[in-house]
């Protein structure tokens, strides 16, 4: 399920030009692009098969001036990410973003007929920092929570978290994070995160 629903995240940002997006409030951004998402899925078949390389180019192309990704893989990282070196940050995001492309691509294919329904903005006009509420309406069953942690900035709103059921991305992988740092060192994350990110398609870590 959660695979799912960040699936939807992650292709809702795929789905619009982005000097539309740097005009939008961040709720605007957030809608428009969610109700365009599902459309977009079920026009391309190899999108909504999962494909890993054009999922990967499509993101390299779109996604990422929609997010401060740099952002995101420092607050993962947490405490450890200042000291880590340029070389080792680097090494970081890539490794990050690669495990987050394969850990998600595969529940394209479960995204059909869901909706996305927006909830009030508590925001001022001078906020640069919003929480952007939405709930995912399915066919059968209770609405699901979907939050993002959104930032204004001069290129306009940037998500950097998504909340998937009451549970944020970035702590998730925060606590998985310093553990591994905490036995093996910065080293010894990207080392594992590389070697996940080896390992066939659809096979689980060891």
């Amino acid at each position: 399920m959660i695979k799912r629903l960040f699936s939807w995240w992650l292709c809702a940002l795929l789905a619009a030009p982005f000097a539309l997006a740097a005009q939008e409030k961040p709720d605007a951004l957030i809608e428009r692009l969610s109700n365009q998402m599902i459309d977009r899925i079920k026009a391309d078949p190899a999108l909504h098969a999962g494909d890993l390389q054009k999922l990967s180019a499509l993101v390299d192309e779109i996604i990422m001036p929609h997010v401060d990704f740099r952002r995101m893989t420092a607050l993962s990282v947490g405490r450890y990410w200042r000291g880590a070196t340029p070389e080792q940050q680097q090494q970081l995001m890539g490794e990050y973003r690669t495990l987050l492309l394969r850990t998600y691509a595969g529940a394209l294919s479960s995204v059909s007929d869901q909706k996305v329904r927006m909830r009030p903005l508590r925001a001022g006009a001078q906020d640069t920092e919003v929480i952007v509420r939405s709930e995912v309406l399915q066919p059968r069953g209770e609405p699901i929570q979907l939050d993002y942690r959104m930032e204004k900035t001069d290129d306009g709103w940037k998500a950097y978290d998504v909340n998937i059921l009451g549970v944020w991305l970035v702590e998730t992988y925060r606590s998985q994070f310093a553990q591994e740092i905490s036995a093996r060192g910065v080293d010894g994350l990207i080392r594992s995160l590389a070697e996940k990110n080896r390992q066939p398609a659809g096979k689980k870590p060891s």
